[in-house]
């Protein structure tokens, strides 16, 4: 298989490594030997060196083992960026368990969910959120569930324990399990291929992986010398790896933000502590560049070493204009959940290629097939379905083997996004396979039409999705965020649109929004605005 992507590293990074036979919490293990003292983690006002995140790791693991969880056991954990996720993250890694992250501020209606998949012995929650735990603790007979903060529930017969109670045990007693590189670590949810929610299995190799792999992309970085600002969700294992786990393989210091729209505690983290990697979301650096105080100098971006956004489309303009007021790199780069996380980006020193997600990281291989049609292997130029084979693919989805069988028919991952790549091996998404739209048949593809939106003046932010016609079967409709309300001159748009569309990709239908739905990390929810068009077409959902 050729490999043109080689030719393009940064030097200091290899095109092979070698993966040892860890476990992911033998990275805290080691930096709590070898950096005891130094502090591994700020959440506000509270401070974590790494020899005490790794010993009330292993208390969490204590209790956890006490109270019956076996290796394989799965323990969800919906918080936000607290210290007290890294806890029950590295404690339930510890003990055999199973994390399953999962967003704190859903409803309990998509808790109920992802609890129905996963089935936890365990979960831990915010004490705001105590009443809604014990439902769930309830019709799914949940063990226990652990509580963050104070409830004024006082509890009975042990089904409620307070988190903070557990720092004052003891260590020893319990003796932990062994645990392998080939155990179970990881439930991540994703809609993969078919677009129907399902929890993607990872083994503690997988993750070990992707740690090595992006740990030695980060070109500029040096051990121990680094401060983090991980301000992606940790319950989304984009922020679980990149944002922690190869904090915490660098011996950095990782600053947590748990509101990840507090622009302005943002932008005072990144100057007090001198933040120099800020992984990201196209959105969160549009907001940092539009931000008064950074535009007249009142914020120090200087710092900044590396930026990563991943997640969506990051418009090159954002790029251009974040990079020359920070100084910073910033690089696109694509992961999914079924690869926790990385698998593509482009160099950290080396060619920073605008509107593309960059280079397979190291030891991933890439095909790029007619869609349904593997065989058919196509050159480069040419668009297709992107396949991946790599140390860090999932093993399969939880408890699913049909779709298992779907997703990784012949080893390779199908990850529904359609791509292209050029001669030098770096790679561009063209769209996903589930929102093609069909026009009298011929192809759109939503992020090609969002990109000539965000060019016409007042457009903030631009959504597109195909929608029922009864002429066309399908047609473009788009969804517009603009800048303080400002009046846009449809016919103009029209005409913009005109001249850089062929007429069948140009929006027949616009509607403006106040703000379009978003995931943890930024990806647009096509999907709802489809849902929300169909429930005002008469005769719709």
């Amino acid at each position: 298989m050729d490999h043109p992507w080689f030719d393009f590293y940064d030097p200091s990074v290899p095109h092979h490594l070698h993966y040892p036979q860890m476990r992911i919490f033998d990275f805290l293990q080691a930096q709590a030997t070898k950096n005891g003292c130094k502090t591994a983690l700020i959440c506000g006002d509270k401070q974590k060196m790494y020899q005490g995140l790794y010993t009330e790791s292993l208390k969490f693991a204590g209790y956890l083992v006490e109270n019956g969880l076996l290796p394989g056991d799965r323990v969800a954990i919906c918080l936000p960026n607290r210290i007290e996720f890294v806890v029950a993250y590295f404690g339930t890694l510890l003990a055999g368990g199973i994390i399953a992250a999962m967003n704190p501020a859903y409803p309990l209606s998509e808790w109920r969910y992802q609890v129905d998949i996963t089935r936890p012995r365990f979960i831990l929650g915010e004490a705001e959120r105590f009443t809604d735990l014990q439902v769930l603790r309830a019709e799914y007979k949940i063990d226990k569930v652990i509580c963050t903060g104070r409830t004024t529930y006082t509890p009975s017969k042990g089904d409620c324990v307070i988190f903070e109670d557990l720092k004052d045990r003891h260590l020893g007693g319990n003796t932990l399990p062994e645990i392998t590189h080939e155990h179970a670590a990881l439930l991540q949810f994703s809609g993969g291929t078919t677009g129907a929610p399902k929890a993607a299995l990872a083994l503690h190799k997988n993750v070990v992986a992707n740690i090595l792999q992006f740990s030695r992309w980060l070109s500029n970085m040096k051990e121990g010398e680094e401060t983090f600002l991980t301000v992606i969700p940790l319950f989304h294992v984009y922020g679980m790896v990149i944002g922690l786990n190869v904090g915490i393989a660098m011996g950095a210091t990782i600053v947590l933000l748990p509101d990840s729209k507090d622009l302005g505690s943002l932008l005072k983290i990144v100057q007090d502590h001198k933040v120099t990697f800020l992984p990201g979301v196209p959105s969160l650096y549009q907001a940092i560049i539009r931000h008064p105080d950074v535009l007249n100098g009142k914020i120090d971006l200087r710092s900044i070493k590396a930026c990563i956004s991943g997640s969506a489309p990051l418009l090159p303009e954002t790029r251009l204009q974040f990079e020359s007021l920070s100084g910073a790199k910033l690089v696109e780069g694509y992961g999914l959940s079924e690869a926790p996380t990385a698998t593509h980006c482009n160099p950290i020193g080396g060619e920073n290629r605008l509107g593309s997600i960059g280079l397979p990281l190291p030891d991933v291989e890439c095909k790029i097939v007619v869609p349904g049609e593997d065989d058919q292997a196509l050159q480069p130029g040419e668009t297709g379905e992107l396949l991946i084979r790599g140390p860090q693919v999932m093993q399969g989805y939880f408890d699913n083997p049909e779709e298992t069988q779907i997703s990784l028919k012949g080893g390779w991952l199908h990850t529904g996004d359609m791509v292209r790549m050029d001669s030098d091996g770096y790679f561009y998404v063209v769209g996903r396979i589930k929102e093609l739209i069909k026009v009298n048949g011929l192809q759109v593809w939503p992020a090609e039409v969002e990109k000539v939106l965000m060019k016409f003046r007042g457009v903030l932010d631009a959504a597109v999705a195909g929608v029922p016609d009864d002429m066309s079967g399908e047609c473009v409709k788009a969804w517009l965020v603009t800048e303080d309300n400002y009046p846009l001159d449809l016919d103009a748009l029209q005409e913009f649109c005109r001249r850089h569309l062929a007429t069948y990709k140009i929006p027949r239908d616009i509607e403006f929004v106040e703000h379009l739905p978003r995931s943890a990390v930024g990806k647009v929810l096509r999907r709802k605005l489809v849902e929300s068009h169909m429930k005002k077409r008469p005769g719709g959902l």
